[in-house]
């Protein structure tokens, strides 16, 4: 598994803005499908707005784009605390992405069916029904990082990082609202895992990420490929 890359920028602005760029050359340069797993947070929202900005969007092949999530939040999707909220307003509502490529985390019913729906269409995308590290299920992954250690939907003491099989999992115990999330290994399978972090409160939690502290979610974090930080200034450990 690939040793982590720590790119470090001055400060949140200026790491969306490189990150929108990084992506945006990424996925022109690929040939076919480009599929990216999006995260919520503040430092995602910007990157989306970024994005959605004329240079990028005209820029953006969003024709061969899929898009995924790694997280959402077990409520309606127009609540105000949806993921696929915040990116349908930051994002989507302003670029030409195929609507039949946008592929929204279920939230309604029963959270474990809505787990086992998502799966099901991650694996038509993918093709198979067993991950294989040779071949990505995503292309980017993008992830966050909260000040408890976790990434997506994968908190401290959760059953959920003990999953080695689902690519998809609820997540109820010890958070405020049940949510679903991907699993290690269907973020493993990722071709490049970024996590963007920015603030100097995430300082000491990346420190402990990255000097490898498995009590911290993020720590078990691998990638098939490439793993990078993108942190700003702040969020830089000294």
């Amino acid at each position: 598994m690939a040793e982590p890359q720590i790119i470090t920028l001055a400060d949140p602005e200026a790491l969306a803005r490189h990150v929108a760029e990084w992506l945006t050359d990424l996925a022109c340069a690929q040939q076919g499908r480009f599929s990216i797993a999006l995260s919520g947070g503040s430092t995602p929202k910007r990157l989306y707005e970024i994005l959605a900005e004329p240079a990028f969007a005209a820029r953006f092949p969003w024709a061969r784009t899929h898009l995924f999530w790694g997280d959402e939040r077990f409520v309606p999707p127009e609540h105000t605390d949806s993921n696929v909220r915040m990116t349908r307003e930051a994002l989507l509502d302003h670029v030409p992405v195929p609507a039949n490529h946008v592929h929204p985390m279920p939230t309604q019913g029963d959270p474990a069916d809505a787990a086992r729906a998502y799966q099901a269409t991650l694996e038509t995308y993918y093709g198979a029904q067993v991950l294989d590290m040779t071949r990505p299920l995503f292309d980017v992954m993008l992830l966050g990082l909260g000040e408890n250690g976790h990434t997506a939907s994968l908190f401290p003491d959760t059953a959920a990082l003990e999953e080695s099989l689902a690519w998809v999992v609820p997540v109820s115990e010890g958070v405020p609202q049940t949510r679903l999330t991907l699993t290690y290994p269907a973020i493993a399978c990722s071709g490049i895992v970024a996590f963007l972090v920015a603030g100097r409160a995430k300082a000491p939690v990346v420190r402990k990420v990255l000097d490898g502290d498995r009590s911290q979610p993020a720590a078990r974090i691998s990638s098939a490929g490439s793993l990078i930080w993108f942190l700003d200034q702040a969020a830089t450990p000294g």
